[in-house]
C-alpha cells in the first residue's frame, strides 16, 4: 500500500495537460503515493449543474491531500446559457469551484512563492545609473487568506429589503438611498479576527523557519479602515512572538509601484482574498509569469496544490502540447513540502533551476514568442520535452 494517496482534479483546458507531468515527476523522485481522479469544473457544470460534484468532496475528506490543474470560470449569464436546458429551470448557480474548495474544506492559507530562477529570460531587470543593467533576485511568498474578504460569496444584485434596511443604517448609504433595488449590486468584504490570525501567525511562522527579515502586510487600512484595520491590528500582536521579524505595512495601490522598483525588498506578504490575488499575480510577473507559478491551499485537515494559471483552453487540444508545466512541477514540490518529504521537493526545485539557467529547452512563453501551432518550428519546446529535461537534471 503507498504511504500517500493524492485526489488528482485535472478539471479543464490545460490543467488536463499539465497535471500529469507533475505526476511524472513525482514519480520519478521516488514519492510513494497512489494517485485518484477526482471530476471538477466545467463540463460537471453543464452536464450535472455542479463543478464540484460531492462525490469529489467525499474524497477529499478520505485522503486529504489534493492536486489540481485548472478551471474555466465564466460571468453569471454565460454560465447559464451554457447549462444542460434539462437543468435550466431547477434553480443552479455557478459557483467556482476552486473557490468552493477553498471554503468548504476551510482551506484558509493560501501559499503563493515567487521566485526568479537564473537565466529565466522573463525574469525582472532594471537599469543602472551607469547605463547598465541588473537583475535583483526576486523571492517573495505571499500568504493570502482564502476563504474570506471579497471572495466569501456574499453577494447580491436586487438585494433582499433586509440587506437594503441593513445597509440604511449606515450614514454611507444615504447617497444610494434613493437608487432603485434592481439596479443595487453588493459584494461584502468580510475579514474576522481568528482568520487574520491564523494567516499572519503561518506568514510569520514561516518568515522565522525560512531565514526572511520581514512580514509585510498588504492592505489598505486609510481607505478600508475596519477590514484592513483588523488585519493591521492582529499582525501587531502576532508580531510580539517573533521578535526577530521586522512588520511592514503597504497600501495595495502603492505596493503595485514598489514591486516594480525594489522587488528583492520584500520577503513574506501577507494580504486579504483580492489583495492578494492581485500582489501574487504581480509578483508573478517579475519571475517569469503564470508558467512558474505555483501555490497551496492549506487547511487544518485538508491541502490542495495549483498552479495560478488558468484553463487557457485554446492550447488543450494542441496536438504535441505546447504549455509551460514548470507551474503544476512546482505545485506538486509544495505538496512534498506540506507531507514532510522536503529532499524530493529541493531536488525538484534544483533540477527546474538547472533546466531554465542552462536555456536549452525553453518553452514558447520562456521564449517571450506568442503562443501557438507555430512555436515548435521557432525553437520552442512541447511540454513533456521540459519534464523530460527536468527528469534528466534528476537523474532519472
Amino acid at each position: 500500500m503507498a504511504r500517500h494517496t493524492v485526489v488528482t482534479m485535472p478539471g479543464d483546458g490545460i490543467g488536463k495537460v499539465v497535471l500529469p507531468e507533475a505526476i511524472r515527476v513525482l514519480d520519478a523522485v521516488g514519492f510513494d503515493a497512489e494517485y485518484v481522479h477526482a471530476d471538477i469544473g466545467w463540463e460537471f457544470w453543464v452536464k450535472e449543474g455542479n463543478p464540484l460534484p460531492e462525490r469529489t468532496l467525499d474524497l477529499l475528506r478520505k485522503h486529504k491531500l489534493g492536486l489540481f490543474g485548472a478551471i474555466t470560470s465564466k460571468p453569471k449569464k454565460e454560465a447559464a446559457e451554457e447549462l444542460d436546458p434539462s437543468l435550466r429551470d431547477e434553480g443552479h448557480v455557478y459557483f467556482s469551484p476552486i473557490v468552493g474548495l477553498r471554503q468548504k474544506f476551510n482551506l484558509d492559507i493560501c501559499i503563493r512563492p515567487c521566485r526568479s530562477f537564473r537565466g529565466n529570460l522573463l525574469n525582472f531587470i532594471r537599469k543602472t545609473p551607469d547605463g547598465g543593467v541588473e537583475e535583483p533576485a526576486v523571492d517573495a511568498v505571499i500568504f493570502r487568506q482564502n476563504t474570506e474578504g471579497l471572495y466569501s460569496g456574499l453577494e447580491w444584485t436586487d438585494p433582499p429589503a433586509q440587506v437594503r434596511d441593513a445597509l440604511a443604517t449606515h450614514p454611507k448609504f444615504k447617497p444610494f438611498a434613493e437608487v432603485p433595488n434592481e439596479d443595487i449590486a453588493v459584494s461584502v468584504r468580510l475579514f474576522t479576527r481568528n482568520a487574520c490570525r491564523r494567516i499572519l501567525t503561518a506568514a510569520f511562522e514561516y518568515a522565522d523557519k525560512h531565514g526572511y527579515r520581514s512580514v509585510t502586510v498588504c492592505e489598505k487600512p486609510n481607505v478600508l479602515r475596519e477590514t484592513s484595520g483588523m488585519m493591521e491590528e492582529v499582525a501587531r500582536e502576532v508580531r510580539k512572538d517573533y521578535p526577530s521579524i521586522q512588520h511592514w505595512s503597504t497600501n495595495i495601490d502603492a505596493q503595485m509601484m514598489w514591486l516594480t522598483k525594489n522587488p528583492e525588498d520584500y520577503g513574506v506578504i501577507v494580504a486579504g482574498n483580492l489583495f492578494g490575488d492581485i500582489v501574487s499575480d504581480a509578483f508573478a510577473g517579475l519571475v517569469g509569469g503564470l508558467g512558474f507559478a505555483c501555490s497551496g491551499n492549506i487547511g487544518q485537515d485538508v491541502a490542495v496544490f495549483e498552479p495560478t494559471h488558468g484553463s487557457a483552453p485554446k492550447y488543450e487540444k494542441l496536438d504535441p502540447p505546447i504549455v509551460n508545466p514548470i507551474a503544476m512541477i512546482l505545485s506538486a514540490a509544495m505538496l512534498l513540502d506540506h507531507v514532510g518529504e522536503t529532499d524530493k521537493a529541493t531536488n525538484i526545485r534544483d533540477a527546474v533551476a538547472a533546466v531554465v539557467e542552462e536555456g536549452k529547452v525553453r518553452t514558447y512563453d520562456m521564449m517571450r514568442i506568442p503562443g501557438g501551432r507555430d512555436v515548435l518550428s521557432r525553437g520552442a519546446a512541447m511540454t513533456p520535452q521540459v519534464t523530460d529535461a527536468i527528469l534528466d537534471r534528476m537523474g532519472r
